[in-house]
């Protein structure tokens, strides 16, 4: 690891003027880095099994075959998303990997970093604000009841769900707040690949409708050129390093189960035009982040991975298999062979899009010897490359195994990507795809209020966006209790929201929420700060 970030910047080839130093430790690039520069790298998509309170290092793994990668003597850089406040004093805490597998400097990054996640929020609330004056004058086309843009924040806070603006004025109404991470802004940000192209997703938002139901665009409100401005910093994605001096481009952070869940489409170009192989994760698991990596990401921006790296742990799979968070020091290899189940839907899923498939075990200290030859049995009986990755403990020296056999997986030509819909197939054709190929389920149920909505989008032409999926991260089905790999269920669509700047329509299932709640101990109760200013607890 480098003491500066500099050295990192020259040895990717990213000129000085290019650079732009936030710290010693941490910088920009600029977008010129990548002007007449091919995308010469090959892209592996790290993703994983069903999340369970056990942990699956999904980050931690990315990290660590990175180095491991490196460790054998390859041309590798990481693509990233960059934490949100929300989580980091939630539930999860901080989101920087683990152990000998981290990206530095964390508390940086896990906190304000280099500002991207403030300039999304104040752009999405700058328009807000705009939206309400332009009702009070009167002069807004919008119909009160019809504005679908809210407030975002970038904190978790159920109170904010649910709320009453302009309260005993003739434009009251209701509306709520969202995450940042849930922001069309986020997901324009990163799925934008330029300047101008962030103009015209800007532009073409979504912020409600007329009483005729007619779409009312953002560019009516006359103060995108404000928003960019607001934006044109945070543009362009961030540099900083693994513990182990690879470079690593985090940038964006839209949560996979109420957003896309992928780092920027610039970051992951970086990577791939400055590296032989780039390695990028998705959010939660192949269900939801890998999903939504192939059929929003992927078919903008045309990028494909060449490798599919799926991330399991014996403790969550046992999780699965039925058995208690407090005994998964225990072995038990016949609740781990049920268990074994749900990796068995990702790989059913992730076999879908052709491309080569590798399982990451990710070794925990209290692991038996017979649970991980267990796992390895069920990889090799699938025909599925299989290693343990001790990424937390000896980073990448723990992943040298699995580097080689992703590398040798790799087909000589990268393939054009299967999609498992098209955008011009009815909604209830494309939910039925991703419930029934990728979930397991049996079908789909929409709520009336979710058709009405929908009819009003489709009036527009908005039926013809692909879809992202709002759904629990802890089950394959809607319902968060459901571990495993559950069968004969349905999955309910009780909402529709548009994202049309970002290019997808959201499809809200079950009972979830774009703004999440605090956990009964919030992880910012173990947060301090010294009177040296020393920080500990993230």
């Amino acid at each position: 690891m480098h003491p500066d970030i500099s050295p990192i910047a020259a040895d990717l080839g990213i000129a000085p003027e290019h650079l732009i130093l936030h710290g010693r430790h941490m910088a920009k690039v600029s977008l010129k880095a990548l002007h007449n520069k091919p995308q010469r790298g090959r892209l592996i998509l790290v993703s994983a099994i069903t999340p369970t309170p056990a942990g699956e290092g999904k980050t931690t793994v990315s990290i660590g075959l990175s180095q491991g990668l490196k460790k054998i003597g390859q041309s590798v850089a990481l693509a990233l998303r960059q934490p949100s406040m929300g989580p980091v004093f939630g539930r999860k805490g901080g989101a920087t990997g683990g152990g000998k597998s981290t990206v530095l400097p964390a508390h940086s990054i896990n906190l304000h970093f280099t500002g991207d996640f403030h300039a999304i929020t104040c752009a999405h609330n700058l328009l807000s604000a705009v939206i309400d004056n332009q009702l009070f004058l009167g002069e807004a086309r919008l119909s009160p009841e019809r504005v679908l843009w809210k407030r975002v924040m970038d904190m978790n806070d159920r109170a904010l769900r649910s709320v009453r603006t302009s309260v005993g004025k003739p434009t009251e109404r209701a509306s709520g707040f969202d995450i940042t991470a849930a922001s069309e802004i986020m997901a324009i940000m990163c799925l934008a690949e330029s300047l101008p192209d962030l103009r015209h997703r800007l532009e073409r938002i979504v912020v409600g409708f007329t009483e005729e139901g007619d779409p009312v665009y953002a560019k009516e409100f006359r103060v995108i050129g404000a928003m960019i401005a607001l934006l044109r910093e945070a543009l362009p994605p961030n540099l900083v390093q693994s513990v182990e001096g690879v470079p690593a481009f985090l940038h964006g952070g839209p949560f996979a189960n109420i957003a896309h869940g992928c780092n920027s489409v610039l970051a992951t170009r970086m990577a791939l035009a400055h590296a032989d192989y780039a390695v990028t994760e998705a959010g939660f698991a192949f269900d939801l982040g890998g999903e939504k990596f192939m059929h929003i990401k992927c078919r903008q921006s045309g990028l494909a991975p060449a490798a599919i790296v799926i991330v399991a742990t014996v403790r969550a799979l046992k999780m699965h298999g039925g058995v208690p968070l407090d005994q998964l020091t225990q072995t038990d290899t016949a609740a781990l062979s049920r268990g074994l189940e749900n990796l068995a839907a990702h790989l059913d899923s992730a076999a879908q899009f052709q491309r080569p498939v590798i399982v990451a075990v990710n070794q925990f200290t209290n692991d038996s010897a017979d649970e991980l030859a267990l796992v390895h049995e069920f990889c090799k009986s699938r025909g599925v490359p299989s290693a343990t990755a001790n990424v937390f403990g000896a980073g990448g020296a723990g992943a040298v195994e699995l580097a080689e056999k992703v590398l040798a997986a790799m087909a000589p030509v990268v393939p054009p990507l299967p999609f498992l819909y098209q955008p011009d197939d009815s909604v209830e054709s494309k939910l039925t795809a991703i419930a029934t190929k990728i979930y397991g389920a049996d079908g789909v149920h929409l709520t009336e209020e979710a058709r009405a909505k929908l009819a009003l989008f489709a009036r527009s032409g908005f039926d013809k966006l692909p879809l992202c999926m709002a759904k629990t991260q802890d089950s394959l089905s809607d319902d968060a209790k459901k571990r495993g790999r559950p069968r004969g269920f349905t999955i309910t669509v009780r909402d529709f929201e548009i994202a049309n700047g970002a290019g997808f329509l959201v499809a809200l299932t079950g009972t979830m929420m774009r703004m999440p709640a605090l956990p009964k101990v919030p992880a910012a109760e173990r947060i301090h700060v010294t009177d040296d200013g020393i920080m500990s607890g993230i």
